[in-house]
């Protein structure tokens, strides 16, 4: 199979869907690596040690999607992108479809076999894929947060740990996945008085007996996710619903009832979030500004630390990526059911039910057009 790497142009998407080491793994296994120039330049990985490693180095984004049959990337494509869809390409990269139906448009009119990286799962039934950056982005919202608390960027002026006599900054974190519970571990850490908010009720008693009561679970509620924002300096949304929309849990009613300069991290942004005056933002204007309550909503958080980021991703992306070039689509698709479990669109078909819904659009399982 012709892999093909190209460099990402979200803005400020800084990491690569294929490190050096897995170029290596998939020449060694007989497979052509198509890297397109300077594409692992920000994560620190350059073009001479993609070629020792036996990748051909291509001038142009065009020359690597034309003549791949899988394209390997990081963030979904953006719209300068959609010219390079065709009928049976292989598109390996997280899609995030469901609040970009002219994403969705595009890959089933080119009849695109797109496989997201977010709703592939394991035989545990968890998203292996989506874990390393949610880890990422959860430990880096109590960062970003506590610089936004900061007067000189629209925040209250509160340091997050407080100092002696002080108290510490209120951080509410809802949901308590991935996400929740990276980011509780950093604000744990940094001194913050933490409440994680979650339905599940066993959920919260784990993540009390983790924390050793270091922190306060609250039941989720309208009533208590209302007391628990009111309260906060910092709040971190980190709800998903694999392939969905992320539901609204917290109301513009309840941002308006925040304290004037507290600081919003909406990490499930990409998903739609799950902040109602959440909107996606860039790592070139990362913020913004509601009822006095600063709005953070970058869609690609880990991309400010690229080369942490893409190793942490490639080391759950590759295994994938080599099937799918050993067996090709088609039998991997069959074969193995986290595979099947993250085909989003399958030659015109949309194979996705939570994007369906979202979307209100028809869908097949693609198990059934493979038969």
């Amino acid at each position: 199979m012709i892999i093909g790497v190209p460099k990402e142009v979200k803005d400020h998407e800084s990491r690569v869907g294929i490190t050096p080491a897995g170029v290596k793994a998939l020449t060694e296994t007989g497979h052509k690596v198509l890297v397109e120039t300077h594409a692992g330049e920000l994560s620190a990985f350059t073009d001479d040690e993609y070629q020792s490693a036996g990748a051909e180095i291509v001038g142009s984004a065009h020359n690597v999607w034309g003549n791949a049959d899988m394209v390997v990337k990081v963030k979904e494509p953006v719209e300068k992108e959609y010219g390079f869809f065709r009928e049976g390409l292989v598109l390996f990269t997280y899609l995030h479809l469901a609040p970009v139906p002219d994403l969705t448009e595009q890959l089933l009119t080119k009849k695109v076999i797109g496989i997201a990286y977010e709703t592939i799962r394991d035989q545990a039934g968890t998203l292996p894929l989506l874990t390393p950056m949610s880890e990422v982005a959860g430990r880096m919202s109590v960062q970003v947060g506590a610089s936004y608390l900061e007067k000189e960027k629209g925040g209250r002026g509160v340091l997050l740990g407080g100092v002696p006599g002080v108290p510490p900054a209120n951080v509410c974190i809802i949901g308590g996945g991935i996400v929740g519970t990276n980011a509780a571990k950093i604000a744990v850490g940094m001194g913050a008085k933490v409440t994680i908010v979650d339905l599940n009720l066993n959920r919260l008693r784990e993540l009390d007996d983790i924390f050793n009561g270091k922190l306060f679970t609250l039941a989720s509620n309208s009533y208590n996710v209302t007391r628990a924002v009111q309260e906060a300096d910092l709040v971190i949304g980190g709800v998903l619903i694999p392939g969905a929309a992320a539901p609204k849990i917290v109301t513009k009613e309840m941002v308006a009832k925040m304290k004037k300069g507290a600081v919003i991290v909406d990490v499930a942004i990409d998903q739609g979030g799950c902040i109602e005056t959440a909107r996606p933002t860039t790592h070139s204007n990362p913020a913004y500004e509601v009822n006095g309550v600063v709005h953070y909503c970058v869609t690609n958080m880990p991309a400010a630390v690229p080369n942490t980021s893409t190793l942490a991703l490639t080391n759950a992306t590759f295994p994938y990526v080599l099937r799918l070039a050993q067996r090709g689509a088609k039998a991997a698709i069959l074969e193995n059911d986290g595979i099947r479990d993250g085909v989003n669109t399958y030659e015109g078909t949309l194979t996705c039910e939570p994007v369906a819904v979202s979307q209100k659009k028809p869908w097949k399982p693609v198990r059934e057009l493979l038969a």
